[in-house]
């Protein structure tokens, strides 16, 4: 995954989402549930390249951090509870896909 479009595609994939433009940046993409509209993944341009904000869990924030150096404390956000994916190709698709699914059930409505 290396484009805005793959990145948002995948997060349009997951169950009740949708895609929201809610700046008049049109820069920044953030994907939404569609039940409580909390943001899961915020996608934008920067530095060339394309960059997904997505939340984690406490202990997995330092790790992604740590095992990829294109996964830093996230732009324009808590860096507490968000992490930021650099898309440069250096992340596996698999453990990208495994942190915007973090995101999700962690921004999901409570049961």
């Amino acid at each position: 995954m290396e484009s805005r479009k793959e990145a948002i595609d995948f997060c349009l994939r997951l169950e009740n989402t949708y895609e929201d433009h809610p700046f008049r940046d049109k820069n920044w993409t953030v994907i939404r549930h569609k039940e409580n509209k909390k943001v899961f993944a915020w996608i934008f341009e920067k530095d060339e390249r394309i960059w997904i904000n997505v939340k984690a869990e406490p202990g997995f924030l330092e790790y992604w951090r740590q095992i990829h150096d294109s996964v830093v404390p996230a732009f324009h956000l808590n860096k507490n509870h968000w992490n930021s994916i650099i898309l440069d190709g250096s992340v596996p698709q698999a453990e990208i896909s495994d942190m915007i699914q973090q995101s999700y059930r962690l921004t999901s409505k409570k049961r």
